[in-house]
């Protein structure tokens, strides 16, 4: 029986799983459950118990490894009461992630478990990327700038040095656009400033969160509205975003279809932000010599990488239309001052070299 790594990305509205060749890491199966929960973390480890492999290890993405993880970590008792320690900084995720590690570990008994944290690819930031201007304690406490989605920058990174080679050590904008939005400056394939901070809720606008928003606001719900946290966490990470903003849908596909003016307005939020983030990046970096879009939207959406890279002409940014309606992975005109390409995401197979990389799985 051949030997295979499984990955679990247990999310807020889907669990992914995929099982990979230990020794190669080709890719053999893949899935998506759209629900959560122990009953779909069930049906997700059944899939991969009946594959006809054996499972050696197991990578599960983690969306917050606060101060303490900037590497893969593999999972014993200590290192999962930390996970579940860092719940109330990922509420709408964390949760969701260590009832997969625990579904995992009463599944593969004796199989090691691999921890991949999407904070952890922002450890190589400078301080002043990282901080709030608050009281010191509080940075020390551990409220500062974490930075998400890393495992799909790492990979987008790491995919440059084979399809754009002389753009792996230059200055980039990786837009990471999808239900969960976020973008990344990478310099040398290395993270030097991000768009999410503390949570999953700052930066750019998405599904049903809201993206940057004045703490003003927040207050005046809590003070003025009369809302608890509990419903202003709800607000924040549930009801806002796209779908608040257009009262219609949380889905960019939708949106684009609808001939609604809030749905309207809703899409053109979002390219403002993005273009917006995607000007600030360029000066954390001190310039710019190429703009990555990934992830569901920014990989199928020809209509919304246009509309954002139109906003961004100023900077001599172009994008050609046939290639960008083809999805080719160069979508820049020739006179374009940085190109601007579409590279498809695969956290999966991070996770998996990770947990070969860390575990007596074969590599």
């Amino acid at each position: 029986m051949s030997k295979a790594i499984l990955t679990l990305n247990a999310g807020s509205s889907t669990v992914k799983y995929a099982l990979f060749d230990a020794a190669t890491r080709a890719e053999r199966q893949r899935g998506t459950l759209e629900e959560t929960g122990a009953s779909a973390m069930a049906k997700a480890l059944e899939v991969c118990r009946t594959a006809g492999v054996e499972v050696v290890g197991v990578g599960h993405r983690v969306v917050h490894g606060g101060t303490r993880f900037s590497t893969p970590a593999r999972i014993d008792d200590e290192v999962l009461a930390a996970l579940e320690g860092f719940v109330p900084l990922a509420p709408l995720h964390q949760p969701h992630n260590v009832t997969g590690i625990k579904a995992a570990r009463a599944a593969f008994p004796g199989v090691a478990q691999v921890a991949c944290f999407d904070t952890a690819f922002h450890r190589t930031r400078a301080e002043v990327e990282e901080t709030y201007a608050l009281p010191r304690a509080l940075f020390d406490e551990g409220v500062r700038r974490f930075g998400f989605h890393g495992l799909s920058y790492e990979y987008v990174a790491g995919a440059l040095r084979t399809v754009a080679p002389a753009l792996a050590k230059a200055r980039v904008v990786i837009a990471h656009l999808g239900s969960g939005a976020s973008m990344c400056a990478v310099r040398d394939g290395q993270s030097v400033a991000s768009t999410m901070g503390f949570s999953t809720l700052d930066g750019v606008p998405m599904g049903t969160r809201p993206g940057a928003l004045d703490p003003g606001v927040v207050l005046y719900l809590l003070g003025q509205k009369g809302l608890s946290v509990s419903q202003v966490e709800a607000l924040l990470y549930k009801e806002s975003g796209l779908k608040g903003l257009s009262g219609l849908s949380n889905d960019m596909r939708t949106l684009l279809a609808s001939e609604a003016p809030q749905a309207a307005l809703a899409v053109e939020y979002f390219v403002t932000r993005c273009a917006r983030e995607v000007a600030s990046l360029a000066t954390a970096l001190g310039g710019l010599d190429g703009l990555v879009f990934t992830a569901g939207i920014g990989e199928r959406s020809s209509v919304i990488r246009a509309r954002i890279v139109a906003q961004l002409e100023w900077l001599g940014l172009g994008v050609d239309a046939s290639a960008n309606d083809r999805n080719e992975t160069v979508i820049s005109t020739a006179s374009s001052r940085a190109q601007v390409l579409v590279v498809p995401t695969n956290e999966e197979r991070c996770i998996a070299d990770a947990v070969a990389a860390v575990t007596d799985a074969p590599s």
